[in-house]
This record gives C-alpha cells, structure tokens and sequence, in this order.
C-alpha cells in the first residue's frame, strides 16, 4: 500500500527512501532508484544494483551498464529517451543472488515505478527480472525471443514485455550475442509500430 500510494516518481522515490522493510538498505551506500526518462515509451529493468551502481547511486553505469547503453544505442535509444531500473533499488552484499523475500519486499516498488512511467514496451534484463515480473519459472533461455503481455492492477491495460539477456552475461558469452541482437531488432519493430 505504501508503494502503490505514491502519485509521482518522486514520491515513490521519497517513500522507498523511507522505507525500512529489507535490510538490504542496511548494508547498501546508496539506494539506486531509476534513471532515464520517467515518460518514456520503453523500459528496462534489470535484477539489483552491482559495487558502481550502488557506489554512484545509478542503475546500469559498470561494465555491463556501459554494455547496455551500446545495446540501447543499436536501435537508437539513449538515457534521454529509455528509463532503467531494477527489481531491487539496494545491492545484496558481495553481488549475491537476492533471496525471494528481498524481491517481494521491493516487488511492489517496481511495480508502481512501471505504473508511473507506463512505457509502451517493458524490457526485462536477465532472468531473475522476466521471473519476477512475469510470474514465470522457465529460465531466460527460454524466456527470450518472445513476446509477453504484463499487467499489473494500476495499469489500465496490458503492455508488451520482452526478456533479454543480461549484458553481464553477454560480457562472460559472446557466443549469445547474435541471440541478443535478434532480440534488440524485434524491440525496435515493436517501438516503431506502437508509434
């Protein structure tokens, strides 16, 4: 209820800044909300802040961050006309897999962060956010290629979502990046005839 109360982008973000439910915010140096454009019509999501993210307080700024920012370039988008975020706004320590109830604390966060921006296209970098927000078990390998519809109660009709691998994982396996790629020219289809 406290993230689904919040009417603005910067409320949510002052109510998340107050709120005291996962520890995460203990250990974290900085809570990592969003960047981007907050009226944008695409985008992205990915699991948890990493060390740079969490040290500058930005989403997607590391080595995978600048990784994402090619990948979004590719079919022309940018920081000024994408929003990034993540499932959790504070860095599980040592870069762990956050546990199910970290998620589910901040899922609703999330949640009211889509609500806000209500993009056009929702893309879900790697495997734990297209889990999470589309309610499925099958990994990414499975997820990726194909088109799914997200709802949520404050949305007033569905949107399309598309799973897409995680750059860090693209960074460890070129082999998949002609995969990646497949997936970047479909978005940039689904962009241009939602315009």
């Amino acid at each position: 209820s406290l993230a689904h109360s919040a009417k603005s982008m910067e409320e949510l973000a002052e109510k998340l800044r107050s709120y005291e439910g996962c520890s995460l915010k203990k250990t974290a140096i900085n809570m990592v909300f969003g960047d981007g454009n907050a009226e944008a019509h695409i985008m992205f999501v990915g699991e948890a802040p990493g060390a740079d993210e969490d040290r500058l307080g930005r989403p997607f700024v590391g080595v995978s961050g600048q990784l994402l920012d090619r990948m979004i370039a590719a079919i022309g988008l940018d920081r000024d006309s994408a929003y990034i975020s993540n499932i959790l706004p504070w860095r599980p320590p040592g870069n762990r897999n956050p546990t199910p109830a970290e998620v589910s604390l901040c899922l609703p966060f999330i949640e009211r962060q889509i609500e806000l921006v209500a993009p056009h296209i929702l893309v879900l970098v790697g495997g734990v956010a297209a889990k999470t927000l589309l309610g499925r078990k099958e990994g990414i390998m499975k997820l990726r290629g194909q088109w799914f519809d997200y709802a949520s109660h404050g949305l007033s009709c569905p949107m399309k979502a598309r799973a897409i691998f995680h750059p860090a994982y693209l960074l460890r396996s070129q082999a998949q990046k002609q995969k990646a790629w497949q997936d970047l020219l479909e978005i940039k289809t689904q962009m241009n005839s939602a315009k």
